[in-house]
């Protein structure tokens, strides 16, 4: 459950202690510039392998973890105990069965595009805590592709169950969404081990779900709704690479010009900072010459 709420890797499943050794490795790395003792290089060294041995442990728990998951996840559905719809069938099942859809995906995909009657209770949601580890993992997860991804580093809702008991009775028929369909298989088996026997799960999520499947609400088409950061900006998605080739040359050239802007505001940023370390430079040697006068 907790590989769950990180966010940077496929299965949103980047590890903690694995992103906190890299830190201190790189970390390890700058501003060295006198000999470094022998000593000092040897214990550093060990310490890296311990590290690294610690890094490999804790991967291996994070794939056991989510290895024993899936096949629970397997289970559920095999015995029929959460049923299986494709997003056009929960869209039908809305619409003509009255059943509630509920839509357990962080805030930040929410406000993007939701369905329309749907209720929201996020299983895993954006850290807004600011305790020292948080901030951390916040800076760490930034650094290790947040930046590019747009994904923040996220946190499991101690008070998720809570919230659908206090909206929905155990008789109730829930359909749970997110947006590609892992997160949502973990609130299945959460609901379903509380009590509640009526669940079924949108396979694939919202990104799977073409406009006309779910009645939506939001700025933004359900397949858009996950995504974010640097690679959002430039259009070097897969989502926004399946739109350029329906919409034409017009999409791409948005993009391509928001590169081109990238790209001078990047050079205009380094010449700037070239001239003022070069003024800061002259600034020294005047200050310099005048004293020696």
């Amino acid at each position: 459950m907790e590989a769950l709420g990180h966010g940077l890797l496929p299965l949103g499943s980047v590890r903690t202690c694995q992103k906190e050794g890299r830190c201190q490795l790189i970390g390890s790395i700058h501003f060295l510039s006198s000999p470094v003792p022998s000593s000092l290089k040897s214990l550093k060294y060990k310490n890296n392998i311990r590290m690294q041995a610690v890094q490999e442990e804790y991967e291996l728990k994070q794939m056991k973890d989510m290895a024993a998951a899936k096949k629970r996840w397997d289970a559920l559905i095999r015995e029929g105990k959460v049923k299986v719809l494709t997003p056009r069938e929960a869209g039908y099942a809305i619409q003509l069965s009255n059943k509630m859809l509920l839509d357990v995906r962080p805030s930040m995909e929410r406000k993007k595009a939701w369905v329309k009657g749907s209720t929201w209770i996020p299983i895993f949601d954006v850290d807004t805590s600011l305790e020292l580890r948080t901030l951390s993992l916040k800076a760490t997860n930034f650094l290790m592709g947040g930046w590019w991804s747009g994904v923040p580093a996220l946190s499991y809702n101690k008070e998720f169950l809570s919230n659908v008991e206090e909206k929905f009775a155990k008789d109730t028929d829930l359909i749970v969404a997110c947006q590609k369909g892992l997160r949502s298989i973990a609130a299945c088996e959460v609901l379903y081990n509380a009590g509640y026997n009526n669940i079924f799960w949108v396979q694939g999520g919202l990104e799977a779900a073409e406009e006309e499947d779910l009645e939506r609400e939001g700025p933004q088409p359900f397949k858009f709704a996950g995504i974010g950061g640097l690679s959002e900006f430039l259009g070097w998605t897969d989502q926004q690479r399946d739109a350029a080739a329906k919409e034409g040359w017009g999409y791409r050239l948005t993009f391509s010009a928001r590169l081109v802007g990238l790209v001078l505001g990047a050079d205009a940023l380094f010449i700037g900072a070239q001239k003022v370390g070069q003024y800061l430079q002259d600034m020294c040697k005047a200050t310099s010459l005048t004293s020696f006068f």
